[in-house]
């Protein structure tokens, strides 16, 4: 609990330092977010994402507000009753009908606070570290009432616009090497995606979780980095780390990809069942990330492009499986349970590989019953013609400029 001076002096604190930030480089989520209604929105993502930046953008829309960010350490002691006194503070200040809070899931039982805000019918934006958390405990309250959206690291059309560069594949170089996170484009410094990944690891997962053993899982992720793109088995996870049980590895996993840190893509199957027991491929939130924690010395240019295409269909709110029986194909993307695309990714298609490729990808549209394929590559423009099958063979950094203007 907290004395009402005390939230007092915090909030008059962040309403002044954020009145001298920078607004930063436009995200494009901005265009999506819909203030007009009365839904409850909720802005998730990876801790240093942009999160913040995208808030201030929002309040910059807007002439009166309420904003909190409770990432402030000096309102670790904040309690669920504390709302009602920060309630007296925001109407003695402006009475405004519009609230910001930012890391709000630090307060136990916040929900509550909103359903009350939701009632009165004003208008809430939250914003989150944790995926799990926040539609975990909104679920109860506020089903049906709210609207989530996802936020990522800069796109390559964000990253276009923060560094003042033209598209092309030299800036589309860059941008594979140097990953989207805001802070560490305008430093350059390494420690910044590694502060970033122990501030991830114990913060996020140990602390918040309960576990014992950051030795193991600080270790669980660096192996996930080194093996990213590749198949991985639960069971043989657990035997690796010594965990003794495959359920305290799929929690771990889990743990990954609700702070967003890791995601995994299952074998497409029309059979949930078999869904369920073939093996799953690992991929990272960022590509820049994902290399400073590789234990690979040789890094596999292709495998990150790989990743980089998952990424941007993730952004895009798509269900994505890979494609695996004598050939395999890296994506099988659907939309409304229906296959919109199949995608196969490549660095560069050469005679060593064309065949291996295309073959992969062919026998998915085959057996799925698609007609066209897409061959996404570093910076190869083509078209095949196969089988009476279409496959289009397409730069990755034309491809996701196409996806960002569509979108």
């Amino acid at each position: 609990m907290l004395l009402e001076q005390q939230i007092k002096e915090v909030y008059q604190y962040q309403k002044e330092y954020f009145k001298k930030l920078s607004l930063g480089t436009p995200r494009t989520l901005l265009n999506e977010v819909d203030l007009t209604d009365y839904h409850v929105k909720i802005v998730t993502g990876i801790r240093r994402s942009g999160k913040s930046t995208l808030l201030m953008q929002l309040l910059n829309r807007i002439n009166s507000f309420n904003f909190l960010s409770f990432e402030d350490p000096r309102l670790a002691q904040f309690e669920v009753n504390d709302f009602f006194k920060l309630e007296r503070i925001f109407q003695a200040d402006n009475n405004s009908e519009v609230y910001f809070f930012d890391e709000i899931q630090n307060i136990k039982g916040w929900e509550r606070f909103i359903r009350t805000l939701h009632d009165k019918k004003t208008r809430v934006i939250i914003s989150g570290s944790n995926a799990s958390l926040l539609s975990k405990e909104l679920g109860t309250s506020l089903t049906g009432r709210q609207i989530t959206y996802e936020l990522f690291p800069f796109s390559y059309g964000e990253y276009l616009i923060n560094k003042n560069k033209k598209p092309g594949i030299n800036s589309f170089g860059e941008f594979l090497e140097l990953g989207g996170f805001p802070e560490y484009l305008n430093s350059n410094n390494r420690n910044v995606l590694i502060h970033l990944f122990n501030d991830l690891i114990y913060r996020d997962i140990i602390v918040r979780h309960g576990l014992r053993n950051a030795k193991v899982v600080r270790e669980l992720g660096i192996y996930l980095a080194t093996n990213i793109a590749k198949e991985f088995s639960f069971n043989k996870l657990s035997k690796t780390f010594e965990l003794g049980s495959v359920n305290t590895m799929l929690s771990y996993i889990s743990f990954f990809e609700d702070a967003y840190l890791f995601f995994t893509v299952p074998r497409f199957s029309y059979s949930l069942k078999q869904q369920a027991k073939n093996l799953k491929k690992i991929y990272g939130i960022d590509t820049a990330l994902v290399n400073n924690l590789s234990l690979s010395f040789s890094k596999d240019k292709g495998r990150l492009l790989e990743n980089m295409v998952f990424i941007e269909l993730k952004r895009r709110a798509k269900d994505i499986y890979y494609y695996k029986n004598k050939g395999e194909c890296d994506f099988v993307v659907l939309k409304n349970k229906q296959i919109e695309n199949l995608i196969q990714v490549c660095y560069e298609l050469n005679h060593n590989n064309l065949q291996r490729e295309l073959n992969g990808l062919l026998e998915a549209m085959n057996e799925l019953n698609i007609n066209s394929g897409l061959i996404l590559t570093m910076n190869q423009d083509d078209q095949i013609v196969q089988d009476n099958k279409n496959v289009i063979v397409k730069p990755v950094w034309k491809w996701v400029l196409e996806n960002e203007t569509k979108n």
